[in-house]
């Protein structure tokens, strides 16, 4: 059996997931809620990010859950403890095991058989500088030259039907689940998500399955033969390097805006609420912290934890632990240190509300402060915290890759965005340049952040009365299904 390994940030991703999954069903039983967060998918941007969303969701938790694997016993010695493997792999990385296995000795472009680096070889007496054969990519071909054409055209429209396939099966459960809902049959639904004339946009969704299928699918047929993003210096692939950078972004992404909450939440309210003297010291604070450059303050901060972690080395089982505990700890900083925006913002509604009759009717029947501000205040500015919440998310994400790139972001043992784009900075202006390590991490980092920004618009029309403007959609007049 293996020994399951539970990580700093799985343990806080996993207890994030339960959140979640306790705010929906908080948002079943709220009809209002329910209603709000209808009209976040009701715009086909905000769903068709959602899908990618919950896409690069789905890899974050199979990279969030970590084992090592048991060694299997000395010759001679049955009964002798169990040994375990000093690697910590993830779920994620058992289903990559193809691309961890096919390491080349160096720089390969993408889909090649050879490599990128010549090698001086005697041919015919003659000294020549020729590019080697991959050890993997391409070594199922005997004549590559005249093979490598077709062999890739047809894994790639293999891949392509696969994953139009799988998207149809998903599409049809979906249809099949509005349907239900609606009380229409399945065939009714599926031509009205086709015109269009659904309230939510399903259309969209099953467009954005359905590219996102075949991008998948054919990703994964080549994968079967080719590193299909090529290799870095070391030969290791850099799709699997993209892939396991999904989760490093979640990761900073979600616990650097959680880790924001306490105390913008609880010393805004206060500031807006009790005024005064107490308005004033947290004035202060947020004004100072806000006038210190944020790129210094982290860099210092991280620097003093790297210095703890490398004079307790002992605490730490593997490399894999120490680099997630640093990661933890680079959330917590990022969280300690931006929540000045958020409490300003949450200072300055609660001011108003502090002279909404409701509040000024609960002083005078002497329900305390505390009280109020739990029950009348915070419900009232919630819509900011989650409105703040999500468009930090991609800000957040772009900050992890500039640290990074500045060499004060997550441990270099660990994948990550900006971690690609630092080791891509001296291949940039080599000739030939190798360029495709920064493209797949512009790519990937790209899709992520835009997809992020277009569900951060839909919450924000729907939460944000001020910021309101639905498209007005054109609908029959004859009942439709919904």
């Amino acid at each position: 059996m293996p020994k399951i390994v539970l990580l700093w940030t799985d343990a806080a991703m996993w207890l994030l997931v339960v959140a979640i999954l306790v705010y929906a069903w908080f948002v079943r039983r709220d009809p209002d809620l329910a209603k709000t967060w209808r009209k976040v998918f009701r715009e086909a941007p905000a769903l068709a990010s959602s899908v990618v969303l919950a896409f690069c969701l789905l890899v974050t938790a199979l990279d969030s859950l970590h084992f090592r694997s048991a060694l299997p016993p000395a010759p001679g010695l049955p009964n002798a403890p169990v040994a375990y493997d000093t690697r910590t792999r993830s779920v994620l990385d058992v289903l990559l095991t193809r691309l961890t296995e096919t390491r080349e000795s160096t720089y390969s472009e993408p889909l090649a058989y050879v490599g990128f680096v010549k090698e001086s070889r005697s041919v015919g007496g003659q000294v020549e500088r020729v590019a080697p054969r991959l050890a993997f990519g391409g070594v199922h071909l005997t004549d590559p030259e005249h093979q490598w054409a077709g062999d890739v055209t047809v894994r790639a429209v293999i891949g392509l039907v696969g994953g139009l396939v799988g998207a149809m099966l998903i599409s049809a459960l979906l249809v099949a689940a509005v349907a239900r809902s609606s009380g229409a049959s399945w065939s009714a639904q599926a031509g009205a998500i086709r015109r269009g004339e659904t309230d939510t946009p399903w259309r969209a969704a099953i467009v954005t399955l359905a590219v996102m299928g075949v991008l998948i699918g054919a990703t994964v047929s080549l994968a079967l033969e080719y590193h299909v993003l090529g290799t870095d210096r070391t030969g290791n692939d850099v799709l699997y390097q993209a892939l396991k950078s999904i989760r490093t972004a979640f990761v900073i992404g979600t616990l650097s805006t959680v880790a924001t909450l306490p105390l913008a939440v609880t010393l805004g309210v206060m500031a807006g609420y009790f005024r005064g003297w107490v308005d004033e010291v947290i004035q202060y604070v947020y004004t100072v912290l806000s006038s210190v450059p944020n790129i210094l303050l982290i860099a210092a901060c991280v620097l003093m934890v790297q210095v703890y972690l490398d004079k307790h080395a002992e605490l730490f089982e593997t490399g894999v632990e120490r680099a997630d505990l640093k990661l933890f700890l680079l959330c917590a900083v990022l969280g300690l240190t931006g929540w000045a925006g958020l409490c300003r913002l949450l200072r300055g509604d609660t001011l108003k509300l502090r002279e909404l009759e409701y509040v000024q009717a609960a002083t005078a029947f002497g329900v305390s402060s505390w009280r109020i501000m739990a029950r009348h205040i915070f419900p009232n500015v919630a819509h900011l915290m989650l409105i703040n919440t999500v468009l930090d998310f991609s800000a957040l994400i772009l900050y992890e890759a500039v640290l990074s790139y500045v060499g004060v972001g997550v441990d270099p043992s660990m994948n990550s965005f900006g971690g690609m784009i630092n080791l891509a900075r001296s291949e940039m202006i080599r000739d030939p340049i190798v360029w495709w390590s920064f493209a797949a991490a512009f790519a990937f980092m790209v899709s992520l952040v835009l997809a992020a920004n277009l569900f951060a618009d839909g919450v924000r029309d729907a939460f944000d009365p001020r910021a309101r403007a639905f498209k007005p959609r054109l609908l029959q007049l004859k009942k439709k299904p919904a």
